[in-house]
């Protein structure tokens, strides 16, 4: 299912990363140059992305007075392009929520709703139910498993605890894990890279707040749809079948699926 258009104007070859939002690029088509500086949108490391001769893909900045004339949209894994631009996380994610529903119909939906000491990405309504919504992007993955978040995360851990406290105070609350990575079948927090993340996870399904987990792939212009993945691991207090209000936890997958509904 087809989300957003997303051309890419660039293709190149990744050189260096001096900080966190800037890197150098050798552009190889439509044209050739030699260290130029592209904007990167994303606060992880992406290290199986952003390594010195790996193939990226650029957009053209909307705004020519820019430092950066290009921003990074994908590099490629295995041969095949991965998103990497947390600046469309808000746009892909209401598309998500509008379009597939996970949360059902709804009166309102409202974004960079200010919950405790936090902004969350949303804040979803009908009638009296209001239910927290945190959006996060995965492109890591080992294997067929993707892993959130490639390097420590207080931000992460912070919003987490943000969605126990909503649960606490009657309200639903869910985090979106919108996966990049195709070939992965199941999900897991990575506990090697940031433990306190993956055990504050543990707790928020153990308070209730669901985990949603759509798929999505570059395929030419276009970012697309391609289903859910379930969580890969069984938790002590995992629960009930799937479809109820209840989050069933994490647990076994048994694969990808094409479901138009939560994971």
């Amino acid at each position: 299912m087809k989300v957003m258009k997303l051309p890419r104007d660039a293709e190149g070859i990744f050189r260096k990363r001096p900080n966190r939002f800037l890197g150098i690029v050798d552009l190889v088509k439509p044209e050739t140059q030699a260290g130029v500086k592209v904007h990167i949108h994303d606060p992880g490391r992406l290290p199986e992305i952003l390594f010195e001769g790996n193939r990226v893909y650029l957009k053209r900045a909307a705004s020519p007075g820019r430092k950066t004339l290009w921003d990074l949209v994908a590099g490629e894994v295995e041969g095949r392009p991965v998103f990497t631009n947390s600046s469309y996380h808000r746009k892909i994610s209401t598309w998500y929520i509008e379009t597939l529903k996970p949360f059902g119909d709804f009166d309102a939906l409202m974004p960079e709703y200010r919950f405790g000491k936090s902004r969350l990405d949303f804040l979803v309504k009908k009638g009296e139910r209001k239910t927290l919504v945190e959006v996060k992007g995965c492109t890591l993955a080992r294997g067929d498993v993707a892993l959130f978040p490639d390097a420590p995360t207080e931000r992460g851990r912070r919003h987490l605890e943000e969605l126990i406290k909503a649960r606490e105070l009657g309200m639903d609350a869910a985090v979106i894990f919108l996966v990049f990575r195709e070939e992965t079948r199941c999900f897991s927090p990575n506990e090697e890279t940031d433990p306190g993340f993956s055990r504050t996870l543990e707790r928020a399904l153990d308070a209730g707040v669901k985990i949603l987990l759509p798929v999505f792939s570059l395929e030419e212009d276009w970012l697309v749809f391609k289903g859910h993945i379930k969580p890969c691991e069984l938790t002590e207090k995992g629960r009930g079948p799937e479809g109820d209000n209840k989050n069933p936890g994490l647990r076994k997958s048994s694969g990808k699926t094409t479901d138009s509904g939560s994971s």
